[in-house]
């Protein structure tokens, strides 16, 4: 599926997308959906060489890029990468906090370090991102968009830290729709599936139990980057412009049946 199929190619011309963890994967498949429909992007994340080669991509779509290298957890680095996009691209329209981190561990064995270290780059480092764009999304009466996780939604076995954290996000980002609705700032999450060629994947669902995995999605597939950033376009457009404070799904109907099979698989897997 290509988003230009569907959408106007300049949906989003003149308009700033900055993408936390842009760098790579799921969120650099949501900058090159808006990059796609005509966006600039700006975009951040601890490894420069990862930006770099995600911002040649973006690029050759045709959108003005900017990079930062930044920790989500600094911010006085956001607040540094939030002024230069103004600076360099106009003030921010869309904020898409996907920065990120997950490892699996049953709880037991699970340290201190590890759980706030998650929390810190998935929890803390939202609400960081959204404070330091606060003043251009006001001027743009802009849309932030969340990169959840079905953590959030349901107990998974050897991921009680990113259950937390997620879930945090998510009740972040409807506090956000309540009180910044008043400012025009539409709020949502999206809670992505198990999304094929991603560092997620590598880390959560190596090899066998990946396929094993399949079988327990409804679809019977993963999904891609690409459809990941077309929920996220859509969001952020006119056609959600009456959406705040909803989570979309967006997981091939993983989390229907419940998470007992992925825990079965991880759980022999990990033993």
């Amino acid at each position: 599926m290509s988003i230009e199929q569907y959408l106007p190619q300049d949906l989003f011309k003149n308009k700033s997308v900055f993408v936390t963890g842009g760098g790579s994967g799921i969120n650099l498949g949501i900058a090159r959906a808006f990059a796609t429909v005509g966006a600039n992007v700006a975009i951040c994340g601890r490894t420069e060489s990862k930006l770099e080669s995600a911002r040649k991509e973006l690029e050759d779509l045709g959108a003005e890029v900017v990079t930062s290298v930044a920790d989500v957890r600094d911010y006085k680095a956001l607040e540094d990468a939030v002024e230069r996009t103004k600076r360099d691209l106009g003030p921010i329209h869309v904020l898409v906090c996907g920065a990120a981190g997950n490892f699996l561990c049953p709880t037991e064995q699970l340290s201190t370090n590890g759980f706030q270290s998650v929390v810190d780059i998935d929890l803390v480092g939202s609400f960081n991102s959204c404070r330091a764009a606060f003043e251009q999304l006001k001027e743009t009466r802009g849309s932030i968009v969340f990169v959840s996780a079905g953590q959030s939604l349901i107990p998974y076995m050897a991921q009680a830290h990113a259950g937390a954290a997620k879930a945090g996000v998510d009740n972040l980002m409807r506090n956000l729709a309540l009180e910044w609705g008043a400012y025009g700032i539409r709020s949502n999450s999206i809670v992505p599936g198990p999304i094929e060629g991603t560092e997620g994947m590598r880390r959560l669902a190596p090899g066998e139990i990946g396929e094993k995995l399949k079988h327990a999605i409804p679809l019977r597939r993963f999904g891609t980057t690409d459809e990941i950033g077309s929920a996220a376009v859509f969001l952020a457009s006119p056609l959600a412009a009456y959406v705040t404070g909803a989570t979309l799904s967006v997981d091939g109907g993983m989390n229907l049946p419940g998470s007992g099979l992925f825990g079965q698989i991880v759980m022999e897997a990990m033993s």
